[in-house]
């Protein structure tokens, strides 16, 4: 079977710089690669930056602590719903469901927490399963019984907003009062807590990268130098520190931030670190290969979809956070198709085979960080979609642009 072309940005650099024996070598063996169309997560990162600078251009208050905060509290939704989209447009499906799925997870928490008065553990337990459920039903129409997943989703879509209607009844509005769900986007961290945050988490990602390092030595394969994993630890720890004294000058980080990087660490690994990861990869670059590689089409595909859905829920409890209620009208609008915007920005594919959790959340930074930009400026929805519409292309030109480059050095 042919491995998978899908793999992080680091990873694409480990494997260029495979031969290099110093910090210099490995990096002018990455430029080698980012002119050989191994992008990675450059042409996002590239766009955030602009759009920075852009908007502060326009507007100072887009570049001001309190905005930085703000959007990181408007992003955490979006986010966490298209990382479990990236699961399913990797192998190379699609799932329109995951807007009003979250709504259902949202009328469904509100009622659990108020009206039956239920702990907030058991509830959120409660709103994961029946995404889960949810994501099983679609998947299993699709792998098992062949119907096309734009359609099942599609119904999906239909079928999970009526359901949000006949939950909500005659109470117009569920209000959320459970101060352990709002807390999730309504409390910060002081600024201590959040450096002290940052260290742990880049220690521990420079001793995964260690460990990494010795088992790749063991066993004779490439490996990066030692000053590179240290660079990378580093660069971490700044970045983090950045952050954290940014948003202290405003009310502090808000603690979804914590969720969003432990989804990012944890899923990361499962789909990079894990059996499962592997086949999903397989199955979406290539579905006959893995078929003959003994992978299960079905059992792959359905995983993806339970996936998707479990996501899309905890995503409608973040919601639930930041809205504080919810109406008929939870999980509508553009959550969906800006789910599958932000991950598709971000660099995944929607040919399958290729993506990444970073790139999800990167990209829905793009789309939030467009809509946020643009709402200072008091512009209307209608240029938000416009302009989104024109990064969502550029993303893709980009992509198309990396793959020839790719084809051309003999790398896909």
């Amino acid at each position: 079977m042919t491995p998978p072309t899908a793999t992080t940005p680091e990873e694409l650099a480990s494997a260029t710089a495979a031969r290099s024996s110093n910090l210099s070598e490995a990096l002018q063996a990455w430029w080698v690669g980012v002119r050989a169309g191994q992008l990675g997560n450059l042409p996002i990162i590239v766009g955030l930056l602009a759009i920075t600078v852009i908007f502060t251009s326009l507007n100072e208050r887009f570049l001001s602590s309190v905005n930085f905060v703000n959007l990181v509290v408007q992003v955490a939704p979006l986010a966490v719903i298209a990382m479990g989209v990236t699961f399913v447009l990797i192998i190379a499906e699609v799932d329109l469901s995951v807007g009003y799925l979250s709504g259902v997870a949202m009328v469904v928490l509100g009622r659990l927490l108020g009206e039956q008065a239920w702990p907030t553990w058991a509830a959120i337990v409660a709103v994961l399963v029946i995404g889960a459920i949810a994501g099983f039903v679609q998947g299993w129409l699709v792998a098992k019984v062949g119907l096309p997943s734009l359609i099942v989703t599609l119904a999906g879509l239909v079928g999970f907003n009526g359901l949000v209607l006949i939950l909500i009844g005659g109470r117009g509005t569920v209000v959320i009062q459970d101060q352990v769900i709002i807390d999730i986007t309504n409390r910060y961290l002081p600024a201590l807590v959040g450096y002290a945050l940052v260290v742990v988490a880049a220690l521990a990602y420079g001793a995964v990268k260690l460990a990494r390092r010795r088992r790749r030595a063991a066993s004779g394969l490439g490996t990066d130098p030692v000053n590179l994993v240290v660079l990378r630890v580093v660069g971490l720890v700044v970045v983090g520190a950045g952050a954290v004294y940014f948003a202290s000058l405003s009310r502090g980080m808000p603690l979804v931030a914590v969720l969003l990087i432990v989804l990012l660490a944890g899923l990361t690994v499962l789909l990079f670190r894990t059996g499962i990861g592997r086949h999903l990869f397989a199955v979406g670059g290539n579905p006959e290969a893995a078929r003959r590689a003994g992978i299960g089409l079905v059992r792959t595909r359905i995983t993806a979809f339970m996936i998707s859905g479990t996501m899309a829920a905890m995503g409608g409890i973040v919601f639930a956070s930041r809205l504080r209620s919810v109406d008929t009208g939870a999980g509508g609008g553009q959550i969906e198709l800006n789910a599958i915007a932000a991950a598709v920005i971000g660099g995944t594919s929607l040919f399958g085979g290729r993506g990444t959790i970073s790139a999800a959340l990167l990209g829905a930074f793009v789309i939030m960080g467009v809509d946020n930009g643009m709402g200072l400026l008091g512009l209307s929805s209608g240029f938000k979609f416009v302009v989104t519409a024109i990064v969502l292309l550029a993303a893709v030109l980009v992509d198309s642009v990396a793959r020839r480059g790719q084809k051309r050095s003999g790398l896909a």
